[in-house]
């Protein structure tokens, strides 16, 4: 396989195999495993449909155009106003989502080597170290996202085949009864997150030279590995792990420390060093993954809609924009890694299904802007979309 198409490959894994797949069997304890197997599935054809457009509409522009530009051209000031908007808000959110998570689960884990760190220092610690390797660009992101992502994958398989043995499948196969929409739209806002990946696909332009056969392929398949990876992740926690207790994936739900409950309860129930090690290594990486491919398409995405250089003091200016703000909302808010994640779903369906569609649509129909690739689907598939996403934004407004 080609070195570049694996790196692509990697760079959406990462930016989907992160803290949000953490919080999936917590989020989505309460639809019981074959209804969480069913929306997986659901969220994940939609997410990729979704990505496939933003990829046709950003051929139609120059290399590292990003969502503003496309917006403005296809939408106008009306597009790019909610481009804006929805960016910013869903990027923050994830950036402070995977913040919290992380400094929460550094504390804890420093915990061990008995050095204590208050939460403000230890999000300071988390996000410095990353943001570095974003303020240098690309090609670092690249090399250090591929490293992270082979012990990633390396812990999350061992990881799985050390819970297996504990997994009770009577207690996994019992369906749920709880079909309320309240329950189903938080499970699936947090689905669509873990699916969020789309945001990387404009950066990813450059690096495959604007060669949008391999984009498409680099999407395709780096979509069906978490798709694969969750469904099996899922199986293994909620397997292992009751819905119901003390130590139970509701009670994590509404704790303020998730994360590292969820490697509490794991150590707890299976009593096993090689899984409580594996958990935390496993758990580290997710969030600096994230954190990389996050905070990459948000440096990129101010760099294109303010026009800024990625050089000299610039790059400064973009690195300040990037990491401080969700910074200061995850030193003030450091407890809300799920609740973080809900509202990033309901973003998503604003950024990653509606606009792409409304943008092809736009595109495709009004401007007769195509050129060359284009999604299969036709009207059917925009117009499906679009209800999708107005769908789930209505009901999280009356929910």
């Amino acid at each position: 396989m080609n070195n570049k198409l694996i790196g692509g490959i990697l760079l959406i894994i990462g930016t989907s195999i992160g803290g949000g797949m953490l919080a999936l069997p917590i989020a989505t304890a309460q639809l019981g495993f074959i209804n969480a197997l069913i929306f997986l599935i659901l969220c994940w054809a939609i997410m990729t449909a979704a990505a496939l457009l933003i990829l046709e509409v950003n051929l139609w522009h120059s290399v590292n155009s990003n969502l503003i530009s496309m917006a403005k051209t296809t939408l106008g000031k009306f597009g790019q106003a909610i481009a804006w908007f929805s960016y910013l808000l869903l990027l923050y959110a994830l950036l402070s989502a995977y913040i919290a998570g992380g400094s929460d689960f550094l504390q804890h884990l420093l915990l061990t080597f008995h050095l204590h760190l208050s939460t403000k220092f230890s999000a300071l610690l988390f996000a410095g170290l990353l943001s570095l390797i974003v303020y240098k660009g690309l090609g670092s992101v690249d090399y250090v996202n591929r490293a992270l992502m082979s012990s990633k994958l390396l812990a999350f398989i061992l990881l799985v085949i050390c819970i297996f043995p504990f997994i009770s499948f009577n207690d996994l196969f019992r369906l749920e009864n709880s079909y309320q929409l309240n329950i189903i739209l938080s499970s699936t806002t947090v689905i669509m997150t873990s699916f969020g990946f789309a945001i990387i696909v404009p950066s990813l332009r450059s690096y495959f030279n604007n060669d949008f056969f391999m984009l498409r392929k680099a999407i395709l398949i780096g979509s069906l590995i978490p798709l694969f990876c969750y469904i099996l992740w899922e199986l293994t926690i909620m397997g292992a792990i009751p819905i119901h207790g003390n130590l139970g994936l509701l009670s994590m739900y509404h704790s303020g420390h998730s994360t590292s409950d969820l490697i509490l309860a794991l150590n707890h129930l299976l009593d096993n060093r090689l899984v409580n090690f594996l958990a935390k290594i496993f758990t580290s990486i997710c969030f600096a993954t994230s954190f990389l491919g996050v905070a990459l398409s948000l440096f990129d995405f101010f760099s294109d809609g303010l026009q800024i250089e990625k050089k000299g003091l610039k790059k400064l200016v973009l690195y300040a924009l990037t990491f401080f703000p969700p910074l200061f909302i995850a030193n003030h808010y450091p407890h809300a890694f799920i609740m973080a994640l809900s509202y990033a779903g309901i973003l998503c369906a604003i950024l990653l299904i509606l606009l792409p569609a409304m943008m092809a649509w736009s595109g495709r129909y009004i401007k007769k802007c195509v050129l060359g690739y284009q999604v299969a689907g036709g009207k059917f598939l925009l117009l499906s979309l679009m209800m999708i996403a107005l769908f789930i934004i209505i009901l999280s407004f009356i929910y």
